[in-house]
């Protein structure tokens, strides 16, 4: 019998928190657009004891995504996909953003919706922004949870000229993603597969360290020291919540959001 393969998308802090979490035990490929990140946490991963592949992978990409997910079916039944990349406001210009996180979501739930095991299940990670009132239409909801990957970006809800700047792209692609995950749990579905979110708040990784360190970054401190949690989370936190949305405690639910962020949504909206 064929060893299960875990896949997981780009390779920072969560990244690898998760591939360390779930790989145990499986064929693990682990993939990023950095090659030296990728190599450096591979590297290690092996040392550690872990069976793992590392690819290259542009997510903006449908035939470097369609080829990652050849690579991991070739590997043996897949039949955990996380899929961790992306940039974030303090990173990346709209344009970016745009690509990676809402055109990269997107053709990532396809390809893998195709390859993924029966039993198998798959987690994107989100983020709190996208639950923030993005005031969109019902029209436009649909368009953007079902409208085919390669034609998002030409959606005029999805045009660059409507963002103020690379946090509002941010905060829409991650709702973007809300709604594609929930209208690709049907896709999946039909594999006998689920697919799920998660959305973190401020995590202690170098992402979120950015993040922190940025303009919004004392709006962010004061909402998190009046939060639940009064802290920043960490990448094991985020590892917490895709371990269990991934496992068997989690068979019946598909087509869901995990907000994991301490508490500040909920402020944020009382």
């Amino acid at each position: 019998m064929s060893q299960s393969v875990v896949v997981v998308i780009g390779v920072g802090g969560m990244g690898e928190s998760i591939a360390r979490r779930l790989g145990s035990g499986a064929r693990l490929l682990i993939a990023d657009f950095n090659a030296e990140a990728l190599e450096a946490v591979r590297a290690q991963l092996e040392k550690d004891g872990y069976a793992v592949t590392a690819a290259p992978v542009d997510v903006s990409s449908r035939e470097s995504v369609c080829a990652l997910a050849r690579r991991a079916a070739d590997l043996g039944p897949v039949h955990t996909v996380v899929h961790t990349a992306g940039l974030s406001p303090a990173q990346a210009s709209v344009a970016a953003i745009l690509a990676v996180d809402l055109l990269g979501v997107a053709l990532v739930l396809e390809e893998f919706g195709q390859v993924v095991a029966p039993d198998g299940s798959g987690v994107v990670i989100a983020s709190m922004a996208g639950h923030r009132n993005s005031g969109l239409s019902a029209e436009e909801a649909v368009q953007l949870a079902t409208t085919p990957a390669d034609e998002l970006l030409s959606l005029p809800v999805a045009a660059r000229e409507r963002f103020s700047g690379p946090e509002a792209a941010y905060a829409f692609s991650k709702e973007a993603n809300l709604l594609r995950v929930r209208a690709a749990s049907s896709t999946w579905g039909a594999r006998n597969a689920r697919i799920n979110s998660v959305s973190p708040g401020a995590i202690a990784t170098p992402m979120g360290q950015a993040e922190l360190a940025g303009e919004h970054g004392d709006m962010m401190r004061r909402m998190i020291a009046a939060s639940n949690a009064k802290r920043a989370g960490t990448a094991a936190d985020i590892t917490d919540a895709v371990a269990f949305l991934v496992g068997s405690s989690a068979s019946f639910i598909s087509g869901t959001d995990l907000l994991v962020d301490g508490g500040v949504t909920a402020l944020a909206a009382g």
